[in-house]
């Protein structure tokens, strides 16, 4: 049996959208359960809009979220001639035309079909006709012969059986009249050559399997197997496009969702297995198979994102944490200071309470990061004179405390809320905006243990409070 051998093949005109790194993680998870091959292609071939910053943005994405792919990347444009080639081998074994239709026929064909609001398909004017009769002043192009009669069936590993008739796969170009290849020639040739068994991809290109499959035969080539997954769909039911907000990875990373959480979710994404909900890299290997991916769209829910980041939050290894928070802030906002980082690893335990994201835990940090408080200007105006007496008071009694630990600090607040003649939140509220600049953020006794002695006696004597 041949090796298990599968391809993510994204072009490099814009970023890598979400539904493609689905179907990224799909083909590799697929290859790395079968013991087999994963490749990255990148389809190049459109000149005016790939750029090299998008082929990058496409590579390290794939990296960020735990994908890496064998060898080296296969760069189409290096293999044009290839495609010409086989082209031009369709052409002499009659499987192939030229075309010498205007671009204004053309045009002509597709506004009748219009306005008989029925499918374009070219009129296959040139299919048996002699070269003789070739016009001098066009340029042909080359067209595949489809065939017209009878069904095709495409054995899906996804949808199932999927038959259609050949009279609506058009005779489709193969060769552009300035002798470029088109998509479903260039797909075809290179996954003959890197050896494709298993074509994993959107169901939106099953038309293109069809026709990419008739180029196989016509080269008696041996066929790989073809797999189409359904598309995502925004939460409102549309399919989610590149103009979608948060339709890329730089979308997610930004706002703090973890690569780990991410690829969890995708990999639940259409696919299931039993009632697991959380897989680890390992696990998701292990399980992953295709029959389990099901028929219908999926929709991209954010909320679930974020629930499944808050689960990787709580359950990961702190340290790991503390990483993947430094690299952030780093990346995103501003680098945590070195001698901020022990106060803030020391700290997650409370500040990861109830962050969804690493954006989250950042902002809830920010007090123990900053060297000056930064006072909300509406939380500021809670400092009466009698919360004023409070903080003077509690700084007073502080003083006299060695060791900071809740069992230390709890007699003094609530000595505080007796000779105060006050409740719980008439100490710590006013405690809070002293030492954060913020009526809300974690807890009073975690904030006073997380800041240390020195720095809380300092923020609580801080003019501005006098």
């Amino acid at each position: 049996m041949k090796k298990v051998a599968t391809r993510f093949a994204p072009s490099p005109t814009g970023p890598l959208h979400i539904g493609g790194v689905r179907t990224a993680l799909f083909n590799w998870l697929y290859s790395k359960n079968q013991k087999g091959d994963f490749y990255l292609r990148v389809e190049d071939t459109d000149k005016e809009r790939s750029k090299d910053e998008y082929k990058n943005q496409i590579v390290k994405s794939l990296k960020w979220i735990g994908i890496n792919y064998d060898g080296e990347e296969y760069i189409q444009s290096k293999k044009v001639e290839d495609h010409i080639k086989v082209a031009n081998d369709l052409l002499k074994n009659g499987f192939a035309y030229k075309c010498y239709c205007s671009s204004e026929e053309i045009e002509e064909q597709k506004k009748r079909a219009r306005q008989k609001k029925t499918p374009y398909i070219y009129d296959r004017k040139w299919r048996d006709k002699k070269e003789a009769d070739a016009p001098k002043d066009i340029k042909p192009v080359i067209r595949f012969k489809s065939k017209i009669d009878g069904t095709s069936l495409l054995k899906d590993l996804v949808q199932g059986d999927v038959e259609i008739d050949n009279n609506t796969i058009e005779d489709f170009i193969i060769l552009r009249n300035d002798g470029t290849p088109t998509y479903n020639l260039s797909a075809s040739v290179d996954d003959h050559q890197m050896n494709m068994t298993h074509i994993i991809r959107g169901d939106d290109h099953k038309i293109n399997t069809f026709k990419q499959i008739q180029i196989y035969q016509a080269m008696k080539w041996e066929l790989p197997s073809f797999a189409h997954i359904p598309l995502i769909h925004t939460i409102e039911g549309k399919k989610l496009s590149k103009r979608d907000k948060a339709s890329t990875l730089d979308d997610y990373s930004k706002i703090g969702i973890m690569p780990d959480a991410l690829r969890n979710y995708l990999l639940r994404l259409g696919w299931s297995y039993k009632d697991k909900e959380i897989f680890t890299l390992d696990e998701s290997i292990t399980h992953f198979n295709l029959e389990g991916i099901g028929k219908s769209p999926s929709k991209l829910d954010m909320s679930r994102i974020l629930s499944m980041n808050e689960h990787y939050i709580k359950n990961i290894d702190e340290g790991d944490l503390f990483n993947q928070l430094t690299d952030y802030s780093k990346l995103y906002k501003s680098e945590i200071k070195s001698d901020k980082k022990d106060k803030i690893k020391k700290s997650l335990t409370f500040l990861k309470n109830k962050a969804k994201t690493l954006e989250d835990i950042f902002n809830n940090g920010q007090y123990i990061m900053v060297d000056d408080v930064n006072f909300n200007q509406d939380d500021f105006k809670l400092i009466d004179n009698k919360a004023k007496k409070v903080i003077s008071d509690f700084n007073t009694k502080f003083n006299s405390v060695d060791k900071l630990s809740k069992e230390t600090l709890e007699p003094i607040v609530n000595e505080l809320i007796k000779s105060n003649d006050t409740n719980f939140k008439g100490v710590g509220q006013p405690l809070r905006i002293a030492l954060t600049g913020s009526k809300f953020g974690p807890g009073i006794y975690d904030i006073i243990i997380s800041l240390g002695k020195e720095e809380v006696t300092k923020r609580l004597t801080n003019k501005k409070l006098s």
